[in-house]
């Protein structure tokens, strides 16, 4: 069974040391959606919503999210990216986000790409609650991720 590396031998929280491990190009892919009205995504999708373009507001959330993501997630490493993309694809029942976060560094970037997917979802549903507060974000999940120790990953059926 696989430990969980953010636990001490005693099972106290702690940090996971990464300073002996060698600075590699690292990249995570996340992607989620959140569904709607067809009103509230036609509204996202045109930019008419009275909070003005949601895609573009929830794409600057993403990236600035990526680069907080230390902030926001206990234990979690400040990484010093190198790029954020943040997608927004809508459709006719919603958006589906994906952002990529790549850096040169001691530690992988999921987290990062996770949080930017997660708050630009929230952002989207901000901005369009006035029209439908019964959207629904989810799933989000990891897709892919390279580099490390632990080498390539990709999610199945992806």
């Amino acid at each position: 069974m696989a430990e969980l590396t953010h636990l001490d031998q005693s099972g106290a929280a702690r940090m996971v040391d990464v300073s002996a491990k060698p600075a590699t190009t690292r990249e995570a892919t996340a992607e989620g959606r959140i569904t709607m009205s067809a009103e509230a995504a036609r509204a996202i999708a045109e930019g008419s919503g009275k909070k003005g373009d949601a895609l573009a507001v929830a794409r600057v959330a993403g990236i600035m999210a990526a680069k907080r993501t230390s902030e926001l997630i206990p234990l979690c490493h400040p990484v010093p990216l190198s790029h954020v993309r943040v997608e927004l694809l809508p459709d006719e029942s919603g958006v589906t986000v994906r952002a990529t976060c790549a850096c040169t560094g001691p530690t992988g970037v999921e987290m990062e790409a996770l949080t930017a997917t997660s708050v630009a979802l929230l952002t989207l549903y901000d901005m369009a609650k006035a029209i439908d507060r019964a959207m629904v974000i989810g799933p989000v999940a990891l897709l892919a991720k390279s580099g490390g120790q632990s080498g390539n990953w990709v999610r199945a059926g992806t």
